[in-house]
């Protein structure tokens, strides 16, 4: 995942991200999916920024060219921030976070039924 510069074109995003993924492909990798979620509020300021351009791309590739990746992202001033997980990791995540989601559905759910209980 990729947070850039709300500042940018939001045209100019996938271009962008094709110079840093060049990496990936030279090195015999390949690039599966690049989804563009577009401009989004941050969770908490980063760079004195409220917002920021999101960018999810799934690749394969070597450790070696998926470090060489983050590490010329980190470098470039229009990326705010960068993560790098491993896919199972980042399945994982997504099932532990739909789960919290379900969770909390549920306890609203719950909450006029027991109001109605106590009336």
């Amino acid at each position: 995942m990729v947070i850039l510069n709300p500042e940018m074109d939001e045209r100019q995003v996938a271009p962008n991200l094709d110079k840093f993924l060049k990496v990936i492909t030279n090195d015999g990798g390949t690039i599966d999916n690049v989804d563009i979620w577009g401009r989004r509020r941050l969770a908490y300021e980063i760079q004195k920024k409220t917002e920021g351009i999101y960018a999810v791309v799934n690749f394969t590739a070597t450790s070696d060219a998926t470090q060489e990746l983050d590490r010329q992202l980190k470098l470039n001033e229009s990326i705010m921030r960068t993560k790098v997980l491993r896919a199972e990791e980042a399945i994982a995540m997504v099932a532990a976070e739909k789960v919290r989601a379900d969770e909390k559905a549920a306890r609203k759910a719950a909450r006029p039924a027991k109001a109605k209980q106590d009336a």
